[in-house]
């Protein structure tokens, strides 16, 4: 475990502004994520691609199925969505027929349970010295700001 200091004492930091923390926070989570799955050899669109055809029917998902879905998550056009696809088909991590269905290789399954692995470890990174109360009360208290100025954010 590494120490960590705060940044400002309690009566310091209830002045601190929560657009920057949030932002902060986000970038920094994001960038450690992206950074490990490149480690694996796939982008983030590519991870959520793969774990949208991981329950997936024998016969995979329509391609737009896919690309509909991810849009709602994802701050990505369709295009980029479309290349990352493609990108995974290139490698042989999913197949396509023409109909347009994508379903994962063996390769790809292998990539997914270990990237899986590795989403695990990241996580209890991102977690290291808080608590599940702590951790939910911190999304609650998020998700009220939101809330308070009229925004939306529902992640499934």
């Amino acid at each position: 475990m590494t120490t960590f200091t705060y940044s400002h004492d309690d009566a310091g930091l209830i002045n601190q502004p929560i657009g920057y923390w949030s932002s902060a926070a986000g970038s920094a989570v994001v960038h450690h994520i992206r950074t490990n799955l490149a480690e694996l050899g796939i982008t983030q669109p590519q991870w959520w691609v793969i774990g949208q055809l991981m329950n997936a029917p024998e016969n995979g998902r329509d391609r737009n199925e896919v690309v509909t879905t991810l849009r709602g998550y994802l701050d990505l056009g369709d295009g980029a969505l479309m290349h990352d696809i493609s990108a995974l088909h290139d490698r042989g991590l999913i197949t396509e027929d023409t109909a347009g269905r994508i379903a994962l290789t063996d390769e790809g399954r292998a990539l997914q349970a270990r990237a899986a692995e590795r989403q695990k470890r990241i996580r209890a990174e991102i977690h290291e010295g808080i608590t599940d109360e702590e951790y939910i009360l911190t999304l609650k208290v998020l998700q009220r700001m939101i809330h308070n100025v009229g925004g939306t954010a529902w992640h499934h």
